[in-house]
């Protein structure tokens, strides 16, 4: 699995840091941070399998995506990395933090949590799946098709920019149907009794999200156990797109 990915900063020296996208997301959602960031690190931003331009693959497990990220730092000839994920992307980064802690130097996670949600994507999926491709005449037409069953303009506009148009019609980037059959592997964490991941680490939540409550605590504070937490005003889940100064100055905070 080789991973599509930019990089930002190719110049600079020290510690890399390796940003990872959430569920139906790409690199593109790190853009405008990778920019700024990349003043100061080396950044990598991949899309992680099954997203964006990176290959597609049955296997959707958190195991697997960190083993990418792992070869894509193998590739790079980079021993070591700050990672930074969001959503699933924070999970692949906490996986990879447990599995193989000497290749993280430091690790921030992004509103979520290593636990178990349930109930809150398989409806988006399947409106996904439901749009008519064939029918769509422009972008707006597929906007206007998608708010019959997702009336949430920003969730529509997040969701949009996977798709596609080529030669033969509109697509999507994604590989929605393997992520919807493994929407249940995505949306849970994988059990670990080995050692906990003590390096520097930062879990940033938004004000006005629940990913991260009290009862994700203890977990988090067993597997993670120098976890520090920030709590970033006026933001939902998608922290850094909608505070993205705030959530800026905290990432840089606890990078520095």
């Amino acid at each position: 699995m080789k991973l599509y990915h930019r990089i930002f900063g190719e110049q600079q020296r020290g510690t890399p840091l390796i940003l990872l996208h959430g569920l139906l997301g790409s690199l593109v959602n790190w853009q405008r941070i990778a920019r700024h960031l990349g003043e100061r690190y080396r950044v990598i931003v991949p899309d992680l399998r099954n997203h964006g331009r990176s290959p597609h693959d049955p296997d959707v497990s958190y195991e697997a995506m960190a083993i990418d990220v792992l070869e894509l730092m193998d590739d790079l000839k980079i021993s070591h990395a700050a990672l930074v994920g969001h959503s699933m992307g924070g999970k692949t980064a906490m996986v990879l933090a447990l599995q193989h802690a000497k290749r993280v130097e430091r690790l921030a996670v992004v509103d979520i949590a290593p636990v178990t949600y349930r109930g809150r994507l398989a409806q988006l999926f399947d409106a996904l799946l439901a749009l008519p491709l064939e029918k769509i005449e422009n972008r707006s037409h597929a906007d206007a098709l998608l708010a019959e069953r997702v009336p949430d303009k920003a969730v529509r506009d997040h969701m949009l920019q996977n798709l596609q148009r080529t030669k033969h019609g509109w697509r999507w980037r994604n590989n929605l149907q393997a992520l919807r059959d493994g929407l249940d592997v995505i949306s849970s964490f994988p059990t670990y009794e080995s050692k906990p991941y003590t390096g520097k680490c930062c879990f940033i939540k938004g004000e006005h999200s629940d990913y991260i409550d009290e009862q994700s605590l203890p977990r988090i504070n067993a597997l993670f156990p120098a976890a520090e937490f920030v709590e970033i005003p006026a933001a939902g889940h998608w922290v850094y797109a909608e505070q993205p100064q705030a959530f800026t100055e905290a990432l840089e905070n606890f990078l520095s």
